[in-house]
């Protein structure tokens, strides 16, 4: 028995274009209103303990350390070895907020990688 190539379905898609736009709202947020502005900034260095503030903390030592790239290059290689919906979600997230939060270099070659996932040889015709 042959496996079938993956495809996902129109409902997946939009699924994944509304996880898509979340994350990189999400990570618009972060990176524009708590680690760039310069207010939120100093208020969270003085010691201010607010949930925007530990975002903030969170994500910049996330970023330094290169977690995201990292995610979502080790996730878009499993999705090229055994593409599923799960993986590709989770490759989208983790690229998206690479994309966004500094880690740019790993992330790109993640969605390059997820991207990549999609080609699959033709159906042989008869």
């Amino acid at each position: 028995m042959t496996k079938p190539p993956f495809r996902i379905s129109p409902y997946q898609v939009q699924f994944l274009l509304v996880v898509g736009f979340i994350t990189v709202g999400y990570a618009l947020y972060v990176r524009y209103l708590a680690i760039e502005f310069s207010t939120v900034a100093l208020a969270c260095d003085a010691g201010q303990q607010s949930l925007l503030c530990q975002a903030r903390t969170l994500s910049t030592v996330l970023f330094k350390n290169s977690v995201f790239g990292i995610v979502a290059l080790v996730i878009a290689v499993l999705n090229l070895m055994r593409p599923s919906i799960v993986l590709l979600t989770g490759g989208l997230i983790a690229a998206s907020l690479g994309i966004v939060l500094y880690n740019v270099a790993l992330a790109g070659i993640a969605v390059g990688l997820l991207i990549l996932g999609f080609a699959r040889p033709a159906p042989a015709t008869a």
